[in-house]
């Protein structure tokens, strides 16, 4: 069963909305046969990462909120977060562009790494406030997760990946997605938002038992009705010559 991720690293609620989904994967019986895909989205993609503008100033002039109103929303997100077991720094974080984050991860994707990249990338934005829009911080966090620095290198020096996030975000686009986090499993059920744990067990379960219905067995009260191993497939034991 596939659960493909659409959103942006420096979006709040799209590192929260992993966590609640990763909880209730724990608690999903078919884990292990659950694949995660993490698809581009940019909620800004003209963002200047060399503006320095601090994240509070940036929400308070898309919004129409004071500076103060903006650190007070900050912080009843990072509340959120530390419930998820998150810790979220907005003192030090600044505006940044995502678009080479996101070829970064794409490129990890393919090497393996992609779930290692993005947790990375959001720890790196939401709790150590580095400049993810800087070669030279992606190359740090690309190295740290495993990836080989020499290519890492070549990706970041060119143009590789980049077709590879603008049709992620296209097929985001037709598939109605206009904000994130957006979340769907087996391209059948979408969720949209950082949803509680249990809206999204649900939904894994609900999703699993369609694709793979259950036998169910009934007992019936006869015990004879299937007596001597006759009902036995062939070669079993008791199977009858």
């Amino acid at each position: 069963m596939k659960v493909e991720i659409w959103s942006d690293f420096v979006c709040p609620f799209c590192y929260i909305g992993k966590r609640r989904l990763e909880e209730a994967l724990a608690g999903f019986e078919h884990k292990e046969q659950v694949v995660i895909e993490y698809k581009s989205f940019e909620l800004d993609p003209n963002a200047d990462s060399e503006a320095r503008m601090h994240t509070h100033e940036m929400l308070a002039s898309k919004y129409g909120m004071s500076v103060e109103q903006a650190k007070a929303s900050g912080q009843s997100v990072a509340g959120q977060a530390a419930a998820a077991g998150l810790e979220f720094r907005f003192e030090n974080q600044y505006v940044q562009n995502t678009f080479d984050a996101h070829r970064l991860a794409q490129f990890a994707a393919v090497s393996g790494r992609g779930a290692e990249m993005a947790e990375r990338l959001f720890r790196a934005y939401f709790t150590d406030n580095d400049l993810i829009g800087n070669k030279e911080v992606l190359a740090r966090l690309a190295e740290e997760v495993g990836l080989d620095a020499g290519q890492v290198s070549e990706l970041l020096g060119s143009e590789q990946f980049a077709d590879v996030v603008r049709q992620q975000e296209s097929e985001g686009s037709q598939l109605g997605i206009r904000g994130v986090p957006f979340f769907v499993i087996d391209r059948k059920y979408g969720i949209s938002g950082a949803q509680s744990p249990a809206v999204f067990l649900d939904t894994l379960q609900k999703a699993w038992t369609e694709k793979y219905p259950e036998l169910v067995q009934v007992q019936g009260a006869d015990d004879a009705a299937c007596a001597d191993g006759y009902c036995a497939a062939p070669g079993a034991d008791g199977d009858k010559k």
